[in-house]
């Protein structure tokens, strides 16, 4: 349905060689659950015979909550069941962790109130950067923030009784381009991520991998030959400390193209033609460029996704990206086919976040029977009540 609908029963069957029964059965338990929904027959091509009935996924009746945690605000989301954003709001970032996870449980009740009525929330996903454990719902470091070993499930499941999903952004990023984005990404997938952290994620068969450390994906800490920006780990030329906005932006600052670290002003600036915000962003894209040649080589997937702000917003520069590739890579001979910007544009944050809870019910829609619940009305101190079931999700 992702992928072909509005389809018809016959088509289904076609496209997976279920018997015609098999079709209805599994057809009329997703309609039930509403996550599916007939359409009138003339949605569809007009036909000799007996009109089929067009099956589609029904995007009215659930939504997914998302919360993408950022080093300068944190991303409030409702997006339906195929990835289409139906709301966001941001709200600054301040304070420590339980401060942060303090405004969101604040914040939630009234955002679901304006964004959601007469939906039912499908669960509540939680994204940052960072060493993620989505097992135990657990921030495990995320460097640019100070959190350590940050139990964001246990906190937020018991002060909202939803399903909690928590999450690298990366991971998510990678599980919304396996569902939503290119086909080829369900055979292999490089996604990267480069903004205040730089995460990769990679998949194959439809499957991201996390690793036994939760560890899979980091590339903050890999040594950029031609780099001697300081690291706070001790080293130099670390990929997180020559490619984070923080960098970008305070070299933005010290060259005087802007008063004050704010990317959308440097974005802003660019966009005007400053030639010397371009040829940031164009020198920060051509060293993306190499460490993408780097992990290509290394992996060879069927498709890289980047997430970055000049290949949003300034697509001019990905030929920089290209020709950079080219050079540096030996396996990718045409990087403008195989390299693509997120599926997602701006909306990119607001996707990542509700990505999680999205990822567990597509590949798990029957775990919906027993892990829907309500939201609770109003948000104060941890609730006694024991914490929401997640719905089942894949391991890993």
């Amino acid at each position: 349905m992702l992928d072909h609908g509005p389809v018809a029963r016959t088509a289904i069957g076609r496209a997976t060689g279920l018997s015609p029964a098999a079709v209805s059965r599994q057809t009329a338990g997703l309609i039930s659950l509403g996550l599916l929904r007939e359409l009138p027959a003339s949605s569809l091509s007009p036909r000799v015979g007996r009109p089929h009935v067009p099956l589609d996924v029904d995007t009215r009746r659930h939504l997914a909550c998302g919360v993408h945690i950022a080093v300068p605000f944190v991303t409030f989301s409702v997006v339906d069941l195929r990835g289409q954003v139906v709301a966001r709001e941001q709200r600054p970032r301040e304070g420590d962790a339980m401060a942060v996870l303090q405004m969101i449980i604040r914040h939630l009740p009234g955002f679901l109130a304006r964004h959601a009525t007469g939906s039912r929330v499908l669960g509540l996903g939680v994204v940052t950067g960072g060493r993620v454990d989505p097992e135990l719902g657990l921030v495990v470091e995320h460097e640019p923030l100070d959190w350590r070993d940050v139990p964001v499930r246990a906190v937020l499941a018991a002060a909202t009784g939803l399903p909690v999903h928590v999450d690298g952004h990366a991971r998510a990023l990678a599980q919304a381009e396996i569902l939503f984005g290119d086909p080829r990404a369900r055979r292999s997938l490089l996604h990267l991520f480069v903004g205040n952290v730089a995460d990769a994620a990679f998949a194959t068969d439809g499957s991201v991998h996390i690793g036994p450390n939760s560890a899979a994906g980091g590339i903050a800490h890999l040594r950029l030959a031609d780099s001697d920006a300081p690291c706070r780990c001790g080293r130099s030329g670390c990929v997180q400390a020559t490619l984070s906005e923080r960098t970008l932006l305070r070299h933005a600052v010290g060259e005087g193209i802007i008063s004050r670290p704010d990317l959308q002003d440097l974005l802003a600036t660019a966009l005007g033609g400053d030639r010397r915000a371009v040829a940031l962003f164009r020198d920060r894209l051509r060293v993306v460029g190499r460490l993408i040649a780097l992990l290509v080589d290394m992996m060879d997937p069927e498709i890289v996704v980047l997430t970055e702000a000049a290949t949003l917003f300034l697509p001019a520069l990905r030929a920089d990206l290209f020709a950079e590739i080219s050079a540096y890579s030996r396996v990718c001979a045409e990087p403008e086919r195989m390299v693509l910007p997120s599926s997602f544009g701006p909306d990119v944050l607001a996707v990542a976040a509700g990505a999680a809870v999205l990822d567990a019910v597509h590949r798990s829609p029957h775990s919906l029977l027993a892990g829907l619940t309500t939201p609770r009305p109003a948000a104060g101190a941890a609730s006694t009540r024991r914490p929401a079931t997640p719905l089942t999700r894949r391991g890993n």
